[in-house]
């Protein structure tokens, strides 16, 4: 891993986790298209960490208010509250996808590593299911409105995040929009989801690198892309939660669609 690849693919995980356009599918398509070797299990927590930085940073206060609201429940025996309830509705609909991910992640990753026309495709596929979503949501309510059947259901649309295309960020989306909840609130939502993933996802690799070492060489390259990737992620997550106030998603769908294409018209060249 040179200081090139550990700052292309630093940036492209900070960017790519956060706005709804699959980092998974970019992280494999990229290096597919420049040649590059794959980049190993040290650079991916590196990528974990510098994202769950990023969001513990921008999140900070929204984590607080949440252990403060768990506690108070917790000490009150009590979920009167929209604030007291959110942090357990998010624990919930983390379930699904912690439980999928363990068993299935590796085998995803093995079997579209080498399928650049499916991860395509699946760029396309639930780039138009985004798009229809931000197109005929409703939109009318807020985090304060999330039941228990809204959470899960968005928990659950997140295990389809496991497949390099769809976008952990951009499924919760689009699921928080089918039901009917706001643009800002179904992105808040999902990246609040996102902290406990994230979390234990670079708590497991973490711990595999520690018992294995890192590999000689790789230890500079590691810090820059946990630097670039929480930078990049911080700027993202500022950039949408803007973004989403005012404007639709449907820069994100052209996007995708664009990329989806052009991955198909090489594939097709030879």
């Amino acid at each position: 891993m040179n200081m090139l690849h550990a700052v292309v693919l630093g940036a492209l995980q900070g960017f790519c986790e956060v706005l709804p356009i699959s980092s998974s599918a970019h992280l494999i398509l990229v290096p597919w298209f420049l040649k590059w070797p794959e980049s190993g299990l040290t650079f991916d927590v590196a990528l974990h960490l510098g994202t769950l930085i990023a969001l513990a940073v921008y999140f900070r206060r929204d984590i607080v208010q949440l252990v403060v609201a768990a506690l108070d429940a917790v000490a009150t025996r009590s979920l009167d509250t929209p604030a007291k309830r959110l942090p357990f509705l998010i624990l919930a609909a983390t379930v699904p996808a912690a439980v999928v991910g363990k068993l299935f992640e590796q085998t995803m990753e093995e079997v579209f590593r080498e399928s650049p026309l499916l991860i395509a495709a699946f760029l396309i596929v639930f780039g138009v299911i985004l798009g229809l979503a931000d197109r005929w949501g409703r939109k009318r309510y807020g985090l304060s409105d999330v039941k228990t059947g809204n959470a899960l259901t968005i928990g659950l649309f997140q295990c389809l995040a496991l497949i390099p295309g769809v976008s952990r960020s951009g499924i919760t989306i689009t699921a928080g929009l089918m039901l009917g909840f706001t643009r800002e609130s179904a992105a808040r939502f999902s990246f609040l989801l996102s902290l406990p993933i994230v979390a234990g996802a670079a708590l497991l690799k973490t711990l595999h690198v520690a018992r294995h070492g890192i590999p000689a060489g790789e230890g500079l390259p590691m810090l820059v892309g946990i630097a670039v990737s929480a930078i990049t992620g911080y700027i993202s997550v500022a950039f949408l939660l803007r973004m989403v106030q005012k404007r639709s998603i449907a820069p994100f769908v052209w996007y995708r669609l664009l990329v989806g294409a052009a991955v198909i018209a090489l594939v097709m060249a030879g």
